[in-house]
């Protein structure tokens, strides 16, 4: 008997077979039952499969706004194919309000509280099934990661992107303003200015709208079959959204009832290799080598920073998206959507068309369909890439001897070398750019905003906004062990480890020490003997940090290195039991 035929349901519901039993069957269920009845749920209801819909919805940015009304229809979904939905809250912190002040610090352990309370209220609610609506950057690995986690039928829904804006006929969203604060310093920008584009650049619900975190992480939800065909696309304000909500809520009933695929049945080696190749053709966020191996580690996959980039090294970039690129999310959701670059990948071979997707058929089978509109400049044909190979590139040397990370799509020239001007956290680099404290041709380094020692791996999107806003993005390059937002553009290498804070060679530089980036042949290095970098490794001492408790504190002492995935437990591959089977 396959592990499909112990778990379907094909004579209705077996609750035998269903964690929910514990809260709905038996006398000794009576008082869980009581309370179901007090909040006017029928017999059926309480009998039927619990649906777990989490969302993300809060009032914090527009990123999340949508959620509540998308949950609605993921909830007639279940409610129409004989289940019941059982919708809760989770938090998130939005990057676009956290960047650029301590703020930062709470974006990526965030990911980590998100993924943790779902997997709690799953678990001690003993809902059957999960479909989870995410709108912010660490809100969509999170909520991957959880359904990885628990392996209970799950169905992954994006919230949608935001409709660009408009400023003086140029289409324009929230980079540019941060961009603009760049331009403001240097006198290019009035305050009259400033005002004018901030009250224009995010017109609407959704996420960012270029293919920065969140729209590559959506791209990702396809790609890796955890979502529904082309659910990623259309933007947060269009109801047409709420059909894929309200199928999404259907798609997992199909699940419980034919007993998967469940989610460690979708997410294997293969599917993440997947998605690491529609994060290259589409020039995404660098903290998608974050979130896919911190993903491949809730399903005990080995898959770090090295295996993202070997793909990234041979997947043609082909997608002409921000910010190295002319177009947003709305673009390519009005050439196709995803599936376009799905389809256009999977012809040429740069994608496993075998693998199974939560429709249960396989990726291929879900775009079979699928062409490359002609006459647009959107997404480009394997024949013709924008670049060769991917829009981001995997770095190594004795600077980063557990990698670092860098886009590169949009840079004119894949190799720097210059001396180093050394900051300890990103508010000194920032003033300095603010006062153009810098040197055309210098290697600003940013140390101590790794995941332990700032702690939370802040990203440093405010400092290179600046610094293209005064002209000088192409002029500098910055390297840092924290990260940098999706929306970043310049030589700016990220996620460098070992952190500076646990004595890694990027906490031993000096200014003026000579470094060389070649983005061509993936390594990044100090001009300095062994002999040298051990000589102030002796003399180095660690750093302490303002947070000594709370979460932060928390967070630091459980994360792992960014290579892995900056994890805080330590995955499946250390499981006795998974939510489902107990």
């Amino acid at each position: 008997m396959s592990l499909n035929e112990e778990r379907a349901h094909p004579e209705g519901w077996n609750k035998e077979k269903l964690v929910s039993r514990y809260v709905t069957e038996g006398v000794e269920s009576a008082p869980h039952r009581s309370y179901y009845y007090a909040m006017g749920m029928t017999e059926e209801q309480i009998h039927q499969p619990l649906v777990g819909v989490a969302t993300c919805w809060n009032e914090a940015a527009p990123c999340n706004i949508a959620l509540s009304r998308q949950a609605q229809a993921v909830k007639k979904g279940v409610d129409g194919s004989k289940a019941t939905p059982r919708e809760f809250t989770t938090i998130t912190v939005t990057d676009g309000i956290a960047m650029g002040h301590e703020g930062m610090r709470s974006s990526l352990v965030s990911r980590e509280v998100i993924a943790d309370s779902v997997e709690l209220t799953m678990r001690g609610h003993c809902y059957d099934a999960l479909v989870g609506l995410s709108g912010c950057d660490k809100s969509l690995p999170a909520m991957m990661m959880v359904m990885l986690r628990l392996n209970v039928p799950s169905v992954f829904m994006y919230g949608g992107t935001i409709l660009p804006g408009s400023f003086r006929g140029k289409d324009v969203d929230v980079v540019n303003v941060f961009e603009a604060v760049g331009k403001h310093a240097s006198g290019e920008f009035s305050d009259s200015d400033l005002k004018e584009l901030e009250c224009v650049a995010c017109p609407s619900a959704g996420a960012c709208g270029g293919q920065f975190t969140a729209n590559t992480m959506a791209c990702v939800s396809e790609a890796i079959g955890l979502a529904l065909p082309n659910s990623a696309g259309a933007p947060a304000p269009y109801e047409s959204r709420d059909a894929y909500a309200e199928a999404s809520g259907a798609a997992v009933v199909e699940l419980i009832k034919n007993g998967g695929p469940y989610p460690r049945d979708i997410v294997t080696r293969k599917s993440m290799e997947n998605a690491a190749a529609i994060v290259a053709a589409t020039g995404g966020s660098t903290n998608a080598a974050l979130h896919l191996p911190a993903m491949a580690h809730e399903a005990g996959i080995e898959f770090n920073l090295f295996d993202v980039a070997e793909i990234f090294k041979k997947t043609p970039y082909i997608a002409n998206l921000r910010p190295g690129g002319k177009y947003v999310a709305k673009d390519l959701f009005d050439v196709g959507g995803v599936g376009v670059v799905i389809k256009e990948l999977l012809d040429h071979g740069y994608m496993h068309g075998d693998c199974i997707t939560v429709t249960g058929k396989t990726l291929a089978e879900n775009y079979a369909n699928v062409t490359l509109p002609e006459n647009q400049d959107v997404v480009f044909p394997i024949s013709n890439p924008i670049h060769p190979t991917g829009g981001v590139v995997g770095l190594k040397g004795n600077l980063a001897p557990e990698g670092g990370i860098v886009k590169i799509a949009g840079l004119k020239e894949l190799i720097f070398e210059g001396p180093a001007r050394v900051f300890d956290g990103e508010q000194a680099a920032f003033d300095a750019v603010q006062n153009r404290d810098y040197e055309d041709g210098e290697v600003l380094v940013v140390r101590y905003e790794g995941a332990k020692g700032g702690p939370g791996m802040r990203e440093m999107l405010l400092t290179t906004a600046a610094l293209y806003g005064q002209g000088a993005g192409d002029k500098v390059a910055l390297i840092t062990d924290g990260r940098f937002s999706g929306g970043t553009r310049g030589f700016c290498i990220g996620h460098i480890g070992p952190e500076a804070a646990v004595g890694g060679p990027i906490g031993l530089l000096k200014n003026g020490d000579l470094i060389r980036i070649d983005a061509e042949a993936g390594t990044l290095d100090v001009k300095l003997s062994d002999e040298e970098l051990a000589e102030r490794r002796a003399l180095w001492q660690p750093r302490e940090t303002l947070y000594t408790s709370g979460a932060l504190h928390k967070f630091a002492q459980l994360v792992g290195p960014a290579c892995d995935g900056a994890v805080t437990h330590p995955g499946a591959q250390a499981e006795r039991h998974t939510f489902v089977d107990l």
